[in-house]
């Protein structure tokens, strides 16, 4: 201490070691989303699931509606196929036979059966059955159940 009542020795007051901030950002990239290839569901579709699955449709046994997007369930089900499809071609051994084997085969079986969301569409340019599949009926649960 000085003569004037202050410290000598005051600590310095240093930048935090570089080391630990290092390895966080690494985690952080780690851990961040990887790009997408296909950059929303309507691309993915039309680029990919379109010219990939292939199959014959008779409109009645089995359909598709050109107007997918006018679907709810279908919407939901090729989101699905579509956000798998991104996680999967990542895995460079089994990634797309899973994508086909557990996801593809199973959502496109549904969409294109004969009682499947598609019902009435036919596999044509203005197929789209305006008569839209009714809701499920559902009766509201007894208060306190859930």
């Amino acid at each position: 201490m000085s003569d004037m009542g202050e410290w000598d020795d005051e600590p310095e007051v240093s930048d935090p070691p570089s080391g630990p901030l290092k390895a966080e950002e690494q985690e952080a990239e780690e851990t961040a989303e990887p790009e997408l290839f296909y950059k929303d569901l309507i691309t993915f579709v039309q680029e990919h699931l379109s010219p990939s699955y292939r199959r014959s449709l008779s409109g009645t046994d089995r359909t598709w509606c050109p107007s997918w997007w006018k679907h709810e369930e279908a919407i939901s089900r090729l989101e699905a196929l579509w956000r798998s499809w991104e996680f999967l071609r990542l895995d460079g051994s089994t990634g797309m036979s899973i994508w086909w084997r557990d996801h593809a085969d199973h959502h496109m079986g549904v969409l294109l059966s004969a009682d499947g969301p598609f019902k009435g569409c036919k596999p044509v340019a203005g197929g789209h059955a305006a008569n839209k599949l009714k809701a499920l009926p559902c009766d509201p649960p007894p208060e306190g159940l859930f």
